[in-house]
Order: structure tokens, then C-alpha cells, then sequence
């Protein structure tokens, strides 16, 4: 009888350790989120507060600004991203646009030379298939930068508009500051369906993360659809150098690199007139992708800010799954994901509702919580394939080399 109470004594004893861990790691994890998400939403309001005005551009003689657009297969977007560049309110003796070809198989080209013949601000470089080449946009990109003309390189991607005051603004942020490398804001242009949606809200969440951790310092982080660095501290760097044998990595990577020489020399724009517009990826199949594309830098980051922050990020999803999961068997873990799930989601809006007043998507934020657990399992799979996967981009298959 007593050996058997000793057996129930130590049975309980055990549950209840294993019980008070298992919320020690919710609670720990669950905390460490909500901490990082009131950083950023501080960061994003610091942000805010920089107060980029166009109307005070620096009264001197205008900086000249190299366009720089790698393209391959965009004939349904190469018109209307060349005419909003050419509509661009910048001095025209000012800037050039050059379109990197990268072995486009419709168009693309052809379509660029004749904008080329009209008007002399537009370049075309084709470069030829290279098979053999791992980055084939960072090869572009220096094709370009060496072929540039200007002291700002300015790069965009071939599927995207801008506003006529963007390449005023990144020249006035560059000279105001002497900045020699600018992040600045994009967004999706959403359509009304699940998809969609998806994807503006959980890219406006990294938009909002990259705005507040670079003005706080707290780590380096860009989108290349809208950046612009100094020529001179691209080659001071070396440009991709060292970095050259990774498919990706042409903005986050390089803005690290420029950070390592000039601490003090990078910016985010946060300002309405410097927002680009881009396509979504349009499918799930190739949002995924794009993501897992975008996740396979992780391995790389010199920046070791960035990737404490990714992994905390995976982890506090990948612990809610196994709640989730062991809530079959143990009701109680059940209590904790929904606990998570409901803390992730109250510091996420408070995080974002600022931000997508800013992008103008406030009316797709009814849809976020619902799109809590569609959001978790997509960040693991991304998370895992990024590392351990393969993509495809451009119609080329890129194998990870971790896989």
C-alpha cells in the first residue's frame, strides 16, 4: 500500500514538473515575443518621427542617380514600370534608367530598346545565359554598377511602379544624411481573395520590422525592390564579393557589408512618397517559393541580430504547433496554445494597425486573426525548406546548399 503511494506520489510529482516546464517555456518564449513586437512597434514610431520632407531638399546642385532594374521575363511589367521611372519629377539631366537583361526568352528586351530609342535616360545590357552561375541577379546588378553613370545606385524590381517623387526623395536622403545605404518601403497591390490578402498582411509585417529595426539600430534588414546605396561604398566593399556563390542576398547581405565600413551610414525612408508598388507572388505555390527563397538567406547573415531574432520567431511558432499537437492527448496544452495564439495575435495588431495606416490597407486587418494559424505553419515550412530545400525563381531551379 505505501509503495503504491510512493508510486502515485512520484507519478504526480513528475506531471507536475513536467507541467510547471512546459509553461515555463510558454511563458518564457511567449514573453520574449511579446518583447521584440513592443521594440518594433517603438522602432516603427522612431521611424515615423524622422520626418523625411521633400520640400526641404538640400538646395544644391542635384546628386545623378543610376536606376538600376534586373529583369528576366517581365514583358507584362516592363511598360509600366519604364513609364512611371520616366515620369519621375527628377531633373531629367539627372538620372539614368538601365534595364538589365538577364537571357529574358520573350520580349523584354526588345521591348526596353525601343523606350531606348525614344529616350535617351533608358539603357538596355543584356547579359547572356550563364548556366553555370549561382547568382544570376547579383551578376546583373554588377554589370550594372559598372556600367552606371551615377554617384547613387538606385535598385527597383522590373515588377514595379513608383510614385513621382521616389527617386527625389532616396537622392534627398542621401544627401541630407550622407547616407551610404537607404532602405525604403514597399507594398503589395492587393486583390480581394484569401491569398492575396495573406500575403499583403504578412508582408506589411516585415515591411514594418524592416522600418523599425533599422532605425533603431537593432539589426540590418531591406527589401530590394526599393534601395539605394553609394556607387563609391558598393566598390569600397567590394560589391558581392564573398557573398557572389548565394542565389540571393543582393539587398540584405550587401547592406550589412556597407554597415560593417559605415555604422552610421544607413537609413530607412520612411515616407509615403517613397513607397514602391509591386505584383504578389500570385499563387501559392509561388508565394511559397518566394519565401523559402527569402528564408534561405538566414544561414548567411554575418549579422547575427538578425538571425537571434529569426530563430526566436521559429521557435515560438514551432512551440505552438507542438502544443497544438500534444493538446490531443493533454487537454491542458491546449489552454497554452490557445494562451500563445491569443498573445501573438494582440501584439501583432498592436504592432501593425500603425503600420497598415501608413500602406493604406487598414481594411484587411479584420482578416489577421483569422489568418493566425495559416500563418504559423507557413512560417515553419518556410523556416525548414529555406535551410534544407530548394526553390524556383526566373524559371531556374535553385538548390539550397544546405540541402
Amino acid at each position: 500500500m505505501v509503495k503504491r503511494q510512493l508510486e502515485c506520489c512520484k507519478k504526480f510529482e513528475s506531471a507536475f514538473l513536467c507541467c510547471m516546464l512546459l509553461k515555463g517555456v510558454t511563458l518564457l518564449l511567449g514573453l520574449a515575443y511579446a518583447g521584440i513586437l513592443l521594440y518594433y512597434r517603438y522602432g516603427w514610431f522612431l521611424a515615423i518621427r524622422e520626418n523625411w520632407l521633400v520640400n526641404d531638399m538640400i538646395k544644391t546642385k542635384p546628386v545623378f542617380v543610376s536606376v538600376l532594374v534586373p529583369a528576366r521575363n517581365e514583358a507584362e511589367n516592363i511598360d509600366a514600370l519604364l513609364l512611371s521611372l520616366l515620369s519621375q519629377d527628377y531633373p531629367a539631366d539627372y538620372f539614368e534608367i538601365i534595364v538589365l537583361d538577364d537571357a529574358s526568352t520573350d520580349n523584354t528586351a526588345d521591348m526596353v530598346a525601343k523606350y531606348a530609342v525614344r529616350d535617351a535616360r533608358v539603357r538596355l545590357i543584356q547579359l547572356p545565359a550563364d548556366t553555370g552561375a549561382a547568382a544570376h541577379k547579383k551578376r546583373a546588378i554588377e554589370k550594372g554598377v559598372a556600367a552606371a553613370n551615377g554617384t547613387l545606385i538606385v535598385c527597383t524590381d522590373a515588377d514595379c511602379t513608383h510614385p513621382k517623387k521616389w527617386i527625389t526623395m532616396l537622392a534627398y536622403a542621401y544627401r541630407a544624411g550622407q547616407n551610404k545605404f537607404i532602405a525604403a518601403p514597399v507594398v503589395y497591390r492587393t486583390r480581394p481573395n484569401l491569398l492575396s490578402v495573406f500575403e499583403t498582411l504578412d508582408f506589411m509585417t516585415l515591411q514594418g520590422i524592416t522600418a523599425a529595426s533599422v532605425s533603431t539600430g537593432l539589426h540590418t534588414m531591406c527589401n530590394g525592390a526599393n534601395i539605394a546605396y553609394e556607387k563609391k561604398a558598393f566598390e569600397e566593399v567590394g560589391g558581392f564579393r564573398g557573398i557572389d556563390h548565394l542565389p540571393t542576398g543582393d539587398d540584405m547581405l550587401l547592406m550589412y557589408k556597407i554597415y560593417q565600413r559605415y555604422p552610421a551610414g544607413i537609413a530607412y525612408l520612411l515616407h509615403p512618397q517613397a513607397v514602391v508598388h509591386t505584383a504578389a507572388a500570385g499563387s501559392w505555390r509561388l508565394f511559397l517559393h518566394q519565401r523559402i527563397r527569402w528564408a534561405s538567406k538566414a544561414a548567411f547573415y554575418d549579422d547575427r541580430r538578425v538571425f537571434r531574432i529569426l530563430l526566436l520567431v521559429y521557435l515560438f511558432n514551432a512551440w505552438m504547433l507542438v502544443l497544438a499537437v500534444g493538446a490531443i492527448w493533454y487537454s491542458k496544452l491546449g489552454i497554452m496554445f490557445l494562451a500563445c495564439i491569443l498573445a501573438k495575435t494582440v501584439f501583432e495588431l498592436f504592432f501593425l494597425l500603425p503600420v497598415s495606416h501608413f500602406f493604406k490597407k487598414q481594411v484587411w486587418m479584420v482578416w489577421f486573426p483569422l489568418l493566425q494559424p495559416i500563418h504559423i505553419i507557413y512560417t515553419l515550412l518556410a523556416g525548414w525548406l529555406g535551410r534544407f530545400g530548394s526553390y524556383e525563381w526566373k524559371g531556374r531551379i535553385i538548390k539550397n546548399k544546405n540541402s
